[in-house]
């Protein structure tokens, strides 16, 4: 080769090199890719996925190969952390609530996928931004597979019945808000708990450790206003009266929910709804599903809707999943093509039509799918699942907006649900409470 000849490839070389990502197929043609995704509760949107991402394979010339990790015993954890571990495996992995802020150093950022698709379908929900971003920039794709919501599941009967609420014309599956709407607070649904739990069917609410117990009771205490540890780093637990306040409302609903709660998993609820022994729950429509194969009876009877509000706001638990690119991956123009394509609406519809709508996207204008529309019966029981714009209400992870480092750890402790727990069961006064507590989040700042 001439000099000349040299000149000429280095030329083309960093032409190709600044082309944009929408260029990427042809520079990864007859290339490689390995990707991990979450094993889905729903097996059909296993089959979505592979069918989509065989489509893209076959279009951009890309060899991909799909590995489905179950999250059952934790498989997908000791995944992630034995790739992290070895700096190898899969070029893009799926990543649950908390794993993109332990592995941040180890991720590829991905503000240029993300750019493009904020400037498409508008701003991210505020909990995917909080857990997905790090120091500003975006360490990972905000994925719809997986991403769940745990607003109420109720039982439409029941809670007339015993109650006086109609659900569904409270949460109508239209994009408006019923009679009744602006009044479901936690006063309201305490009222409504005393009622059900009187006629013989309570309201399965788990206050354990468990993710279903710290999800519903950190979007409760987040109604309230009641941070124990602010956005930075400072601990508020017992300079907070609205911990208190939160405290004091907790004791009076549990009054009304069956001791054994305290000792429930992310499986007790479910069981009690699809049992017939529960008038609601806090869960996405996988209690649903099983119900409308096992007690089609009990699942028609079935309405998703908000969980309530209070003081400080109307906030719904929700659990995201994201898609990381390892910084080590040797595809990554491919993989960042990839996840692009997976976020667009045409995908995204896929993936929720074929999970029932159990799949929730990160971006706002995602939320008006046909399938919240139509999964039954009833017909429109899953509609209000999706936090909607005519909601007026904000997803929510437990303990935000506390930093994530600090906040992940409150929630695996459960602290909030311990709180309670010794309230309720050990009868300790409060002020005893919130010191246990100061001193527990004191041991993670350390």
């Amino acid at each position: 080769m001439t000099r000349r000849d040299a000149l000429r490839a280095g030329v083309a070389g960093a032409a190709a090199s600044a082309l944009p990502l929408v260029n990427v197929h042809g520079q990864t043609s007859g290339g490689r890719l390995a990707v991990g995704f979450w094993d889905h509760w729903v097996p059909a949107g296993n089959e979505a996925m592979r069918a989509i991402v065989d489509d893209w394979s076959k279009k951009n010339r890309v060899e991909v190969q799909i590995d489905f990790i179950t999250s059952v015993g934790n498989k997908l954890l000791l995944t992630t952390a034995a790739e992290a571990q070895a700096r190898q495996g899969h070029d893009i992995l799926a990543f649950s609530t908390w794993l993109v802020q332990d592995h941040q150093r180890m991720l590829e950022p991905v503000d240029d996928v993300m750019g493009r698709l904020v400037q498409k379908y508008g701003k991210v929900n505020p909990v995917s931004e909080y857990l997905g971003k790090v120091g500003g920039k975006w360490m990972a794709v905000p994925a719809s597979s997986g991403s769940q919501n745990k607003g109420s599941a109720a039982r439409i009967d029941l809670m007339k019945q015993h109650a006086g609420i109609d659900v569904q014309a409270m949460y109508p599956a239209e994009t408006r808000l019923g009679p009744g709407a602006d009044q479901w607070t936690w006063e309201t649904f305490l009222t409504a708990a005393q009622k059900c739990n009187a006629a013989g069917m309570p309201f399965a609410l788990p206050a354990g450790t468990f993710s279903d117990a710290t999800d519903w009771i950190g979007a409760m205490f987040r109604s309230y206003g009641a941070e124990l540890v602010n956005a930075k780093g400072d601990i508020t637990i017992r300079s907070n009266d609205k911990v208190k306040q939160a405290l004091d409302y907790a004791a009076r609903l549990f009054q009304h929910i069956p001791g054994e709660m305290f000792a429930a998993d992310d499986a007790t609820n479910n069981r009690a709804l699809i049992a017939n022994r529960s008038a609601l729950i806090f869960n996405p429509p996988s209690a649903y599903a099983v119900a409308k194969r096992d007690a089609p009876q009990v699942a028609e009877q079935v309405w998703h809707f908000p969980s309530p509000m209070g003081p400080a706001g109307h906030y719904t638990p929700h659990l995201p999943f994201f898609w990381g690119i390892w910084n080590f991956s040797r595809a990554k123009p491919a993989a960042k093509a990839l996840l692009e394509h997976l976020s667009q609406r045409e995908q995204v519809e896929k993936l929720v039509a074929a999970t029932d709508g159990y799949d929730i996207p990160a971006f706002d204008t995602l939320t008006d799918l046909d399938t919240w529309s139509t999964v039954g019966p009833p017909r429109g029981t899953v509609f209000n699942y999706p936090v909607k714009p005519h909601h007026k209400a904000e997803p929510s992870i437990a303990f935000a907006p506390a930093p994530p480092e600090v906040a992940v750890q409150m929630y695996t402790q459960g602290i909030q649900a311990k709180m309670i727990a010794r309230m309720v069961q050990n009868k300790e006064p409060v002020d005893r409470v919130l010191a246990w507590a100061e001193r527990e989040v004191e041991g993670f700042n350390r």
